[in-house]
C-alpha cells in the first residue's frame, strides 16, 4: 500500500478553495523516501517564479537504504508539473492579495507521485478558535451518539 501524506496544518491556518493536481520533478531516491512515507508537507508552500510553480520547504528525507552518500538537500525546491493554461490561471488567482498557494497532499497516481495544490486564504486568530471550537463540538457530539445507541461496545 502507498502512502497518501496529508498536510493537516493546511485546513487549520487556511480557508481552502479550488484545489489542482500537479506532477512533480523528483530524484528516484526521493519517490523511494516518498513510498516510505519520510515526507513533511507542514510548511511547505508553492510560490510562482517565471510562470513556473515551484514547492518550496517540503521536507522528503534521504531514502534509508541508499549506498554511498548521495548530497541531495532534503528541503531543496522543486518544480512543479502542470499545464500551461493551469499556471496562468494560477499566476492570476495568487497575485491577489491575500491569496496563496498551498500544497495539501502528497500522493501515488498510476506509479506517479502527485501533489494536491489548492489555492487558500489565510484565517484569522479568531478563525482559527472557532475552528477548534467545532472540532470539539463534532467529537463531543459523535461520542454522544455512540454512547445512546451503544455502538461503542
Amino acid at each position: 500500500m502507498t502512502p497518501s501524506i496529508v498536510n493537516r496544518k493546511a485546513r487549520y491556518d487556511y480557508f481552502l478553495f479550488e484545489k489542482f493536481e500537479a506532477g512533480i520533478a523528483l530524484l528516484g531516491s526521493e519517490v523511494k523516501s516518498i513510498r516510505e512515507g519520510r515526507v513533511n508537507l507542514k510548511d511547505s508552500f508553492v510560490r510562482m517564479i517565471r510562470a513556473e510553480a515551484f514547492l518550496f520547504n517540503c521536507h522528503i528525507s534521504p531514502y534509508s537504504k541508499i549506498q554511498g552518500h548521495l548530497d541531495v538537500d532534503p528541503v531543496r525546491m522543486r518544480k512543479l508539473l502542470l499545464k500551461r493554461e493551469e499556471l496562468a490561471w494560477l499566476e492570476g488567482k495568487v497575485s491577489q492579495k491575500g491569496f496563496a498557494l498551498i500544497p495539501t497532499q502528497m500522493y501515488f497516481k498510476k506509479g506517479l507521485v502527485k501533489v494536491e495544490i489548492a489555492i487558500g486564504k489565510g484565517k484569522k486568530a479568531y478563525d482559527k478558535r472557532e475552528t477548534i471550537k467545532r472540532r470539539i463540538h463534532d467529537q463531543e457530539s459523535r461520542a454522544a451518539v455512540k454512547r445512546h445507541t451503544g455502538k461503542g461496545r
